[in-house]
């Protein structure tokens, strides 16, 4: 079993609002015509709406002033004409703006996602996946539904606001003065969601984070947690981190609540002084009665726009904060090693090795392990003797605090990662099969492979029968919504794609630990096709993965006990002749 990381927890950093803001500027700089064309055609929607209120009010002043019904054709065709107008570029606008903000989403999500897969696991372990599944997953889905939805409201907002505002200056300017009286009490709201908020939805999404990194660590474990019966250990531990979540969730909905009351104290009071201010001049003679009627519909026009702006700042903030969250993700430097020569042989050689987990202790102690060309050595030892740990540094998932790990004479720390995949494959028992056609998740290994290459790997991995009894063969879609494989079925797969790939050194942690025995056998046979030949690391969970090896060593607690051929340790009275007794006797 890996140890777990150290007790020390410090979360994935969050961007400045500047660097945020920087981040989603690169992200739009390629849609500029998009964004410019998106523009124009919104104030032109804007733009048609402000025929309306006059027309309205012309049709006010002839019904006052007893005009005939052909003094009402003019009035009419304008409304008629803004209106259709209004609804076809309202439409397109729309369109034009959700269709950019859907490529900048989509940009911005490859981005946050390639670099979350290559950020250090150093910095994931002390932060936690918890905090990284919560960017990847809700922070992106609070951007993409601000790109979606908020963006476009919040830019026919703010151009009906101001555009109003000039309607109703181009009526008399006295109009536009009273209808200003209203910005004290937005203005007021504003100021709450721009200081009090951010603040608030920055604690909510960190609190979020906590939670979901409780869920992740207590689902992990669940089998740990059982069988040490930790279950209202690890209940309360979540429980707490929810309620932290709830109660702040309800604070901050609370506060953004009395936020809305300065908007409805602001529509009533510019609601009043146009209304004041147009009886006033239609008594005085300065404005008509269809005049001072166009400025109240002017106003009153300005309720959706204004409160939506203010509401749209809610979530503004809140989404800012999730940009934040996920521009923090791409601040994390990810470490730019310069690249070497190609291995000269496949031999994996492991010298002075020590590893520990974030600023946790020691989890291997000066392990020096070589494996020749071509060589199967199996891992054994009790549950945390450090296999895992081993298995994953000699891979390069792990960067060792001393020691050195060579692949053909290379360390694998100066190598780049790319190339370093190319040459060492690491499966472990935890094998995922992506949602999509079979072909596709194994195309994962090489995009470029034919489908008799593809036949030809799963056929190495013992799966050919199983595929070709699929309704649409390689054609099939797996994964989750898909056609359900069983977890010696997903071992195939990943044996199938170690194939694919073809590495110089592989590496199977305990990949046959989830089958039962008759499965094991199975998947040990297909082990045995795809690694002749290989040099290859096993973590192994079953000691008959360990009989068929080459070369067997013994770990304990960090430390290499015992080393020697399969036979040779069995015939002896070490360690591994302990387990392999126990072994057998329990069979």
């Amino acid at each position: 079993m890996t140890p777990p990381p150290a007790p020390e927890h410090r979360t994935l950093p969050v961007a400045s609002p500047r660097e945020a803001r920087r981040i989603l500027w690169r992200a739009l700089r390629p849609e500029r015509t998009g964004v410019a064309l998106a523009f124009l055609v919104l104030i032109l929607t804007v733009s048609a709406g402000l025929f309306i209120p006059p027309a309205l009010g012309r049709i006010v002043d002839v019904a006052e002033q007893g005009g005939t019904p052909a003094d009402l054709v003019g009035p009419l065709v304008v409304v008629t004409t803004a209106t259709v107008v209004q609804g076809i570029a309202g439409s397109g606008g729309w369109y034009l703006v959700i269709r950019v903000g859907e490529k900048v989403l989509a940009a911005l999500r490859e981005r946050v996602l390639t670099r979350a897969l290559r950020l250090p696991q150093a910095d994931v372990e002390r932060s936690g996946t918890g905090d990284l599944v919560s960017r990847v997953s809700n922070d992106v889905d609070q951007v993409s539904e601000a790109l979606r939805e908020a963006v476009p409201q919040l830019l026919w907002a703010s151009f009906t606001v101001v555009l109003t505002l000039v309607g109703l200056a181009a009526l008399d300017w006295r109009f536009a003065l009273a209808g200003l009286v209203s910005m004290p009490f937005y203005l007021w709201a504003a100021r709450g969601y721009t200081v009090v908020a951010p603040p608030l939805y920055a604690t909510e999404r960190q609190a979020e984070g906590t939670r979901s990194q409780s869920l992740v660590e207590s689902l992990g474990g669940v089998r740990t947690i059982q069988a040490l019966t930790l279950g209202p250990r690890h209940l309360r531990r979540t429980d707490r981190a929810s309620e932290v979540a709830r109660r702040t969730r309800i604070r901050t909905a609370d506060t953004t609540a009395w936020f809305f009351s300065r908007i409805h104290l602001g529509e009533l009071s510019g609601t009043g002084a146009v209304l004041l201010v147009g009886a006033l001049l239609v008594g005085e003679g300065s404005a008509s009665l269809g005049e001072a009627t166009a400025a109240a519909l002017y106003f009153i026009r300005l309720y959706d726009p204004i409160g939506a702006l203010v509401n749209l700042l809610d979530e503004a903030q809140s989404a800012t904060a999730s940009l934040r969250r996920l521009a923090g993700i791409l601040d994390v430097p990810v470490e730019s090693r310069a690249g070497t020569a190609a291995p000269a042989t496949t031999e994996l050689t492991i010298e002075g090795l020590r590893f520990g987990y974030a600023d946790g202790p020691d989890v291997l102690h000066g392990v020096s392990l070589v494996l020749r060309p071509g060589e199967q050595v199996a891992l054994v030892g009790s549950s945390g003797a450090g296999k895992t740990t081993l298995a994953a540094v000699a891979a390069g998932i792990h960067d060792p605090r001393e020691g050195v790990v060579r692949i053909g004479g290379v360390p694998v720390v100066s190598m780049d990662r790319d190339e370093l995949r190319r040459h060492v494959t690491l499966v472990t028992q935890e094998v995922h099969v992506f949602a999509g056609t079979l072909a596709q998740d194994l195309r994962l290994a090489r995009p470029d492979a034919a489908d008799a290459e593809l036949r030809t790997a799963l056929d190495l991995a013992g799966a050919l029968p199983w595929v070709d009894q699929l309704p649409d063969g390689l054609s099939t879609v797996v994964g989750e919504g898909g056609h359900e494989v069983t977890a010696v079925q997903a071992q195939q797969v990943a044996l199938a794609r170690l194939a694919l790939r073809d590495p110089a050194v592989a590496i199977l942690d305990e990949a046959s630990a989830e089958a039962g025995s008759a499965g094991a056998r199975l998947l040990e046979r297909s082990m045995t096709r795809v690694l002749a030949g290989r040099t290859a690391l096993l973590v192994a969970h079953r000691l008959t993965t360990a009989a068929t090896a080459d070369r067997v060593v013994v770990l304990e607690q960090g430390r290499v006990v015992e080393e020697g051929t399969p036979q040779e340790l069995a015939a002896g009275d070490g360690p591994y002749a302990a387990l392999w007794r126990a072994w057998n006797a329990a069979r």
